[in-house]
């Protein structure tokens, strides 16, 4: 992990941008989907080092190569390293490639793998898990409930791990949405507000429909942001502009 001075954080801002869909091999091509995925690699870097410092963080939320194998994604991988700032990365579903976090973690010193801890910037803490499909939901079937506890108990990993810290705040990230398509409650949601998660930033839903299905804006405390590439118009977003652990 990067060592930062109070000076670093003092000037770090924090964005977030998640599926990136990245295919080095040009086994799987995004522009096929049209939209905002022509060309999205390109432009993805463009706006990624017009707004990005070297000092700032970037929380990946899944999804962020095709690759099949760990050694398959490493191109995939290395593009993001050399991309300014520190990325905190979380598995999505899509992400089969990520195999053993401390291997992964020993890779490029500007990335970091999450799962089952969290990442401290300053005293913010990055939580979060892959997710899953929540009950309620149209796509919600009874195989999917297991791995829809699993995923609660590594997000209560990830959150204790911020507590153990001593974090000020803490900012919640997932790969799914936090909520089913008729935005109920899930364990999720119950999990960020119990304790005290200001904002959380997922990804998962592609096009314009799809975007309506995720819950957005506050609820009970909790701000909600959708952040998938092509949502975001390959734009890193913006989460916290304040130096971390200062004001703003």
């Amino acid at each position: 992990m990067i060592l930062q001075t109070k000076e670093m954080r003092s000037r770090m801002k924090i964005f977030a941008i998640g599926d990136l869909h990245l295919s080095s091999d040009g086994l799987k091509p995004m522009d096929i989907y049209g939209g905002q995925w022509i060309n999205h690699t390109e432009r993805l870097e463009k706006k990624w080092r017009s707004l990005v410092g070297e000092n700032d963080l970037v929380i990946i939320p899944g999804d962020i190569s095709w690759a099949l194998k760990r050694q398959d994604a490493e191109e995939d991988l290395a593009w993001v390293a050399r991309l300014p700032g520190k990325k905190v990365l979380i598995k999505g579903n899509h992400d089969l490639w990520w195999t053993s976090v401390t291997k992964l973690n020993q890779m490029h010193e500007s990335l970091f793998f999450l799962q089952n801890t969290c990442y401290m910037a300053g005293t913010t803490a990055i939580c979060g898990s892959r997710g899953w499909v929540c009950p309620g939901d149209t796509d919600f079937t009874k195989q999917d409930e297991k791995i829809y506890k699993r995923e609660l108990g590594r997000l209560r990993l990830s959150l204790e791990a911020a507590v153990d810290t001593g974090a000020s705040e803490i900012i919640g990230a997932l790969h799914f949405p936090p909520a089913n398509d008729k935005y109920e409650d899930s364990g999720f949601t119950a999990l960020f507000e119990e304790y005290g998660v200001k904002l959380v930033v997922y990804g998962h839903l592609h096009g314009p429909e799809a975007h309506l299905r995720g819950i957005q804006g506050m609820r009970n405390g909790v701000e909600y942001r959708l952040v998938s590439c092509d949502h975001l118009s390959c734009c890193p977003l913006l989460i916290s502009g304040r130096g971390i652990g200062g004001a703003k």
